[in-house]
């Protein structure tokens, strides 16, 4: 067993200890402040240049995305650095909110040079040619209550069944006698998959469970859509101004809201708005709705919501599914509808719910999105409005425009598919380096106060469960019939049970919310939709890792520096990875071992007095890690 100190320069190769680099965009010595501004922030740039290459001016070059337009800075020799190199630097201030991408130039005797990056040194975009640069508008402000908690994901159907009686559910569903098994996957007669068969999970049976919820610490809970729909997921929504009748009323999700404000959680709605369910009293292609819809009618008052290419059956719809027509985002009486002062957005919080999750919000025109925060924000000021999408939002292109999510003006955050894909590859034999880079770029280029609210997650209803991912056989291009039959072996499950902790971990500690996909703690397993969203199985937990997901709900409601502490990374290497969070009043060190086999590490004295609250404690400067096995250590400031 070889010892390995964590802290050393080669620990971590994004690391500024050997002062190699031209320039780093993440160390405070060459850009302050680092990561995204508000307007009108003055930022220092400063450059490393060989004095061998006899520079006689340099420049920095500013690039505004929207417009095009460049701006050259000229830089000025400040001081040497070292024997062999001399520091040049600038200020420049960006004016208004926006993308930016510089560069800077150097004119030597070998001619004009551009600079470049030193090893790990930070966000390249582009091709590698320049580094980026988020600003926000100065009043941008995200919800403060739910940085620092845990948020929990619900799909309605299969979490929990109260048993209560239900009015007015369409004869048409297909209802399980009982709670649990396989979700129904297979085409009918007329090869179409209509999930159409249900559990009967209600609101009522999530209130029921509300004080299991309080056991892991949860502070938010993430519900799936509630509104009336014809399938068991709900996003083709029929009537967004009523709850489904198989999951209650309007009144049991006041009930709800109020209930869990009692135990001091809160309750995040999904906002289907880009499409509608053709099954809709909107559309109403089958008819099942007395008045005339858009399919029905051209005098329909939802006619002008939809896209038509030829009435009634040719028609823009979501990924050329027939049973989702796609909403006119631009029409009035459609924005009015989902917007207004009495529109879906605000009647819904007005009931009780605390902020929306805003389904495929890449397809959401982006003044639709800021006149859907302005509602928001005017019912409740500290309403959340969190975005699906899966890639970098901060330069995310849709549709070939660049969107404007994180500006000031439309998403607080989004679902944080990035540190998904980081955790998951590192633990699954990715490069570590790669994976803390993927870390480290989102964090470079989000606001702060998007960061915090960040939901962190490790599996969804639209992703594998999270412990096959980690241990089962790649699901591939294999097909539905192989992913039902397909479950984890003994061993693989043995394995993917000590990677969830791992996982869970990382989950809890890198910056932003954890977001539980629930069952996730209960070791439920599944390829992708539908057999991700099983039922909750309730009585046969397994018991170790809901308790380990307990201890870390204390964890963030104990640790100060999990809030909006800073991320430093100190090893990125080989079986392991460790970083720090730091708070005001305290500090907390995470270290992961992925390997098969044990490894120590040298974490210096300072930890030896730290509380281990996962895993082993450090014993004379040292932290002992067995094969896959994590730990963190909190040390009180």
């Amino acid at each position: 067993m070889g010892k390995e100190n964590i802290f050393s320069a080669s620990a971590f190769s994004g690391g500024s200890a050997g002062r190699l680099f031209m320039f780093d965009s993440r160390d405070s010595v060459f850009r302050s402040p680092v990561g995204a501004v508000a307007a009108g922030t003055s930022v220092s740039f400063k450059i490393v240049l060989p004095c061998g290459l006899h520079c006689s001016a340099a420049r920095l070059a500013v690039t505004n995305d929207a417009t095009g337009a460049e701006q050259c800075v000229e830089m000025c020799r400040c001081s040497t650095y070292g024997s062999r190199h001399e520091l040049w630097e600038c200020n420049y201030a960006p004016a208004r909110e926006g993308l930016y991408f510089y560069c800077f130039y150097a004119d030597t005797w070998r001619g004009t040079l551009p600079v470049k990056r030193g090893f790990g040194s930070g966000g390249e975009v582009n091709g590698g040619k320049q580094w980026q640069l988020t600003v926000y508008g100065n009043a941008f402000m995200t919800p403060g209550w739910l940085a620092g908690g845990v948020i929990y994901q619900i799909f309605p159907d299969r979490f929990c069944r109260s048993g209560e009686k239900k009015h007015g559910v369409p004869l048409d569903r297909i209802m399980h006698s009982s709670w649990g098994g396989q979700p129904g996957w297979e085409p009918d007669e007329h090869g179409e998959v209509t999930n159409n068969d249900y559990f009967g999970g209600d609101l009522r049976g999530i209130e029921q469970k509300l004080g299991y919820l309080k056991s892991l610490g949860v502070t938010c809970i993430y519900l799936n859509p509630i509104f009336e729909s014809h399938s068991n997921h709900r996003y083709d929504a029929a009537d967004y101004m009523k709850i489904d009748p198989l999951l209650g009323t309007e009144e049991d999700f006041r009930r709800l809201c109020r209930s869990a404000a009692k135990m001091g959680m809160r309750v995040m709605l999904d906002g289907v708005f880009n499409h509608t369910g053709s099954d809709s009293i909107y559309f109403n292609r089958k008819g099942r709705y007395p008045l005339k819809g858009a399919y029905q009618s051209k005098d329909s008052p939802y006619y002008p919501w939809y896209m038509f290419k030829k009435w009634p059956d040719e028609y823009s719809c979501w990924w050329n599914f027939e049973n989702l027509p796609a909403a006119d985002k631009g029409n009035p009486s459609y924005r009015d509808f989902i917007n207004g002062s009495d529109g879906v957005v605000r009647k819904w919080l007005r009931a009780g719910a605390s902020g929306w999750r805003l389904d495929v919000a890449d397809e959401l025109p982006d003044d639709f999105l800021e006149e859907l925060r302005a509602a928001a924000k005017a019912e409740k000021p500290d309403a959340a409005i969190i975005g699906e999408v899966w890639e970098d939002a901060s330069n995310k292109i849709a549709y070939g425009k660049r969107k404007r999510y994180f500006w000031g003006k439309e998403l607080d955050s989004v679902m944080n598919y990035p540190f998904r894909n980081a955790i998951l590859g590192y633990l699954t034999g990715e490069s570590a380096p790669d994976k803390m880079e993927e870390i480290l770029s989102i964090l470079e280029n989000y606001p702060p106060q998007t960061v915090r609210c960040l939901m962190n997650n490790i599996g969804t209803h639209d992703t594998e469960r999270a412990i096959t991912a980690l241990a089962g056989e790649p699901v591939g291009s294999h097909d539905k019939c192989w992913q039902s039959e397909t479950h984890l072996t003994q061993e693989q499950r043995t394995e993917g049970l000590l990677k969830m902790r791992l996982a869970s971990l990382m989950q809890f500690t890198l910056p932003g919310v954890p977001c539980i996909y629930y069952g996730d703690e209960a070791g439920m397993e599944g390829y992708k939709d539908p057999f991700n969203r099983g039922c909750y199985p309730w009585g046969n937990e397994n018991a170790g890792l809901l308790e380990w997901y307990r201890k870390l709900g204390r964890m963030r409601a104990e640790c100060d520096c999990l809030r909006e502490g800073t991320f430093i990374p100190v090893k990125a290497d080989g079986d392991i990875m460790a970083y720090i969070r730091h708070g005001t009043k305290d500090a907390l060190l995470c270290a992961f071992n992925r390997g098969n086999a044990e490894v120590e590490l040298h974490i210096g004295g300072q930890w030896n007095n730290a509380e281990s609250v996962a895993g082993p404690s450090a014993e004379e400067g040292n932290l002992v890690l067995p094969a896959l096995s994590c730990a963190a250590l909190l040390l009180h400031r």
